[in-house]
């Protein structure tokens, strides 16, 4: 039986009806009816709505109120079942469990990730689950671009107006005084700056017993500061989660399952389990045929499609510009490397990445896993992309260069092509025949103004450095190079911190260190027919880590040399170095500054006096 709202009023039509009913029922089936009257006497005991009451008494207004708050009440299916949330349900699963809806208290949670992750998809879903069950709730979007746009004053009359309140004159201190005795739920979207926060929720007292305020960002740091409750990181999409959304914006219906399954599986794993870039690329190639999907894929390879990048680059925007460059270091060069040994060069670059890093990981753009950087593919070719930017084909216009091609297309430029934009340098040859073209041009490293590392596996002109623009150049790596000497006389690079020479055979001199007066590290590896190290090393004050091995034709130390390091030697290690000719006893005489550890092991040392200026802690091989 249905009773339409307008005859609410009509109190004896009512009876007469159901009393007439319940008599021709009864007749027929007592016991049912039995049921329905004691159904009726539990309803009766549930409190309604007065008219007198509601809307000062106007019905059209008051019937208005009275279904919208009893569709208020009713129960949806569940935002878990919704079939167009493919992999939320393990995901809203985990986040019901730490939101504690109805424990008590006032509860800030966070959700926070890369930027295309889900993070709003997944606030969206809890907020449309459990919306009911509070007094007032608002969903604020997309904070970042609007309150960059109108302010925030537009975003606090925009909470106040769904909660019901029409003054906003108050501002934050309205929100504070209002809503201090309502049970709500908010939730702020796409936060960015702290400010923010302290404008639209600005701690728990604000709210009422029982209110759940949910935030969702990219940057960790900012629910960190602001006091939540919880911090949770949003998960991305497992293989098999990641086809289904994939092949839901990319049906395959119709077509032969062969001939697109290894291509959808190519995208997949492009995708990263990225929902942004699976939504993206299966939009894009839901009308595509075959040959149109291997073309897309093959040009994602060398053009990242540019609506996931400009989403993803949103964080690096936010950077400061010194984390701005660490990124791009880590992004270019460091991905999947060691994190001490990267730190280290990183430190030397000036780039302070102990706090930057911290910055990076909080931002979603990078993670440390089992000591090594990491971050998702897509994030790196977004750093790939900021770097080549709309020069791709003019490697001498790119601040990084790590590509083969890159380099030896910049190798094959006139001798006075200026490269003052490159600022780092790596490259692995893979050709003994590619560097014999280009072992003479010394241009790639003469013409940088504003070269401040540079790893080079392979040959280069010899000597490497005799033109070189001394001043930026913080971290030099060679390795397997042809190289006999590094640079003629004497050079000041007073910006110089590391140095490591790896397997240069051929190498049969150290120049002058009197001009690097800032140097920390000193590697010295694989270097067979280097005879003598320049006695001017024992004079560098700031040198903290030394290693010297494999480097058989080493006649003896430096006679007479005391080491005046300022900083203690940390590292000091002497491998398979030293070479006893019957002619030269070898003497290490070392002035000793809190050195934690020295080996000597395999070296032929015939005499060894050391000298200590203070109390040896560590501990000492000889063999």
């Amino acid at each position: 039986m249905v009773i339409p709202p307008t005859s609410f009023d009509n109190h004896p039509l009512i009876w007469w009806v159901f009393i007439k009913a319940f008599a021709k029922y009864e007749l027929e089936n007592k016991t049912k009816v039995e049921s329905w009257r004691k159904a009726l006497v539990n309803a009766s005991n549930i409190s309604g709505w007065e008219p007198k009451h509601i809307a000062n008494g106007h019905e059209s207004k008051g019937i208005k109120q009275i279904v919208a708050g009893i569709s208020q009440k009713l129960d949806r299916v569940t935002s878990s079942e919704n079939e167009n949330l493919i992999g939320m349900g393990s995901r809203l699963q985990a986040l019901r469990l730490e939101l504690q809806v109805g424990s008590g208290g006032v509860r800030m949670v966070g959700i926070w990730g890369v930027g295309g992750g889900g993070k709003t998809t997944l606030a969206s879903s809890i907020y449309d689950e459990i919306c009911r069950q509070f007094d007032g709730c608002c969903f604020v979007q997309n904070i970042r671009e609007e309150s960059s746009r109108y302010g925030l004053g537009k975003l606090e009359g925009e909470i106040l107006s769904k909660m019901g309140v029409n003054n906003v004159g108050g501002g934050r201190c309205m929100i504070k005084d209002r809503l201090c005795h309502r049970k709500v739920l908010i939730v702020l979207d796409d936060v960015n700056h702290l400010e923010q926060l302290k404008m639209l929720a600005g701690s728990h007292d604000w709210f009422g017993e029982g209110s759940l305020i949910i935030i969702t960002t990219r940057d960790k740091h900012l629910l960190a500061a602001h006091q939540v409750n919880v911090m949770h990181n949003i998960s991305l999409l497992n293989s098999d989660e990641a086809m289904k959304l994939f092949c839901k914006h990319a049906p395959q219906d119709n077509r032969p399952v062969e001939d697109y399954q290894q291509l959808s599986k190519e995208v997949v794993s492009y995708s990263g389990g990225l929902p942004l870039a699976l939504t993206v690329l299966g939009s894009f190639l839901r009308d595509k045929d075959i040959n149109e999907w291997r073309s897309a894929l093959a040009r994602l390879k060398e053009i990242p499609d540019s609506d996931i990048l400009e989403k993803l680059k949103i964080s690096f925007d936010g950077l400061k510009p010194v984390e701005k460059e660490l990124f791009l270091d880590i992004a270019c060069f460091f991905r999947r490397e060691d994190k001490d040994k990267a730190m280290r060069i990183l430190e030397a670059c000036g780039l302070y990445p102990v706090i930057g890093v911290k910055v990076l990981i909080q931002k979603a753009l990078m993670t440390i896993s089992y000591g090594l950087f990491d971050m998702h593919d897509l994030v790196q070719e977004m750093g790939h992309h900021i770097v080549r930017g709309e020069h791709p084909n003019n490697p001498e216009k790119h601040s990084r260069l790590w590509k083969k091609e890159d380099i030896f297309k910049i190798c094959a430029m006139d001798a006075a092509t200026e490269l003052d934009m490159i600022e780092a340098i790596r490259f692995e040859y893979s050709s003994k025949d590619q560097l014999q073209r280009h072992k003479h041009h010394p241009g790639i490293v003469a013409n940088t103004k504003n070269l401040r590392w540079i790893d080079w596996e392979g040959d280069l002109a010899n000597p490497f450095l005799s033109n070189f623009p001394q001043k930026t150049l913080c971290c030099l790596r060679l390795n397997n190079s042809l190289q006999r000497q590094l640079w003629e006389g004497y050079k000041l690079l007073p910006n110089l911190k590391t140095i490591e020479l790896l397997g240069l055979r051929n190498l049969i001199t150290i120049p002058d260190f009197d001009g690097l007066p800032n140097l920390e590290k000193f590697v010295l590896s694989g270097c067979l027919y280097l005879e003598v190290i320049h006695p001017s090393i024992g004079g560098l004050e700031r040198l903290v880590s030394l290693s010297i091995s494999s480097c058989s034709s080493l006649k003896s130390n430096i006679p007479g040399v005391e080491w005046c390091s300022q900083e203690p030697l940390a590292q000091n290690n002497m491998k398979t170095c030293l070479r006893d000719n019957n002619r030269n006893n070898i003497g290490l005489q070392f002035l000793l500054r809190d050195l934690r550890e020295l080996d000597l092991s395999y070296c032929r040392i015939v005499r060894a006096a050391i000298k200590y200026s203070c109390c040896y802690s560590g501990w000492l091989q000889v063999t």
